[in-house]
């Protein structure tokens, strides 16, 4: 299996991103990646990136082999994007542009079309958000974020001191606007581990602090808010208000990221 496999819907997104690799960013002469470190996939709208300044100040805390990413190599992604990306020819205008480091620190970009998530239940997303804390644990960033709309406001499962996502920064700046406070609801290292397993039971434990007339949503670089479509199966008469104006107030989130790639 190929390393690059695991960051590719299917076998035709890897081929066009190898082949974009190879004429794009090293001219004809048969370029390759090494294993990839670390992959960022990036929502577009109209060959832009809506969210490009916030990607790039997250991509300047991502840990790569064990380093920062060089002012070099912030540069040319901001260029690149701004640059070429209108330039290319390519057909998905609206798609996911894919920012890919290797464990050498060579880069390259490539563009595959945007499929929105099949499944977006509270364990569907929670799942998401538990992959993409192992990724923190070794990159510093998490991509995508599980978060709540209680009583008093926002809370992101993320820890005090973390780097936020791009998508993450928007969203805490749209709730403040509205008024609401913006918390964070993870402790200690133990929910930033490599492991899929203790990252899970964080999420699990979070969730389950937040109650029954919670929101639950997912904030995502690559898929904006994804508000959870099932309600807590222990809810009851009583959360009924409750948990429609967190609906409410998670589905404004959703619009108002949503409002970028429209």
């Amino acid at each position: 299996m190929s390393d690059l496999e695991p960051y590719f819907s299917n076998d035709a997104e890897r081929e066009a991103y190898e082949t974009f690799c190879a004429e794009q960013e090293r001219g004809l002469e048969g370029f390759t990646l090494d294993a990839p470190a670390l992959v960022c996939r990036w929502r577009m709208a109209n060959k832009q990136v809506p969210m490009l300044n916030r990607h790039i100040r997250a991509l300047s805390h991502r840990i790569v082999s064990g380093q920062p990413l060089t002012h070099n190599m912030l540069s040319w992604a901001k260029q690149h994007v701004e640059w070429s990306l209108a330039e290319g020819s390519y057909a998905d205008r609206n798609g996911v542009l894919m920012l890919v480091i290797d464990v050498n620190g060579n880069a390259a970009m490539s563009v595959g079309a945007y499929e929105p998530l099949e499944d977006t239940n509270c364990a569907a997303l929670a799942r998401r958000a538990a992959a993409a804390r192992v990724e923190a644990s070794e990159t510093g960033v998490a991509p995508e974020l599980l978060a709540v709309v209680d009583a008093e406001g926002v809370v992101f499962a993320a820890t005090s001191d973390e780097q936020l996502c791009g998508a993450a920064t928007l969203v805490e700046q749209l709730a403040q606007v509205k008024g609401k406070c913006v918390r964070r609801g993870l402790l200690g290292a133990a929910s930033t581990q490599a492991d899929l397993t203790v990252a899970s039971e964080a999420l699990d434990a979070f969730a389950a602090q937040a109650g029954a007339a919670a929101q639950v949503f997912l904030i995502s670089d690559e898929h904006g808010v994804v508000v959870a479509d099932d309600a807590a199966a222990d809810a009851t008469a009583a959360d009924g208000e409750a948990e429609g104006e967190a609906r409410v107030f998670a589905a404004f989130l959703h619009e108002g990221v949503a409002k970028l790639f429209a």
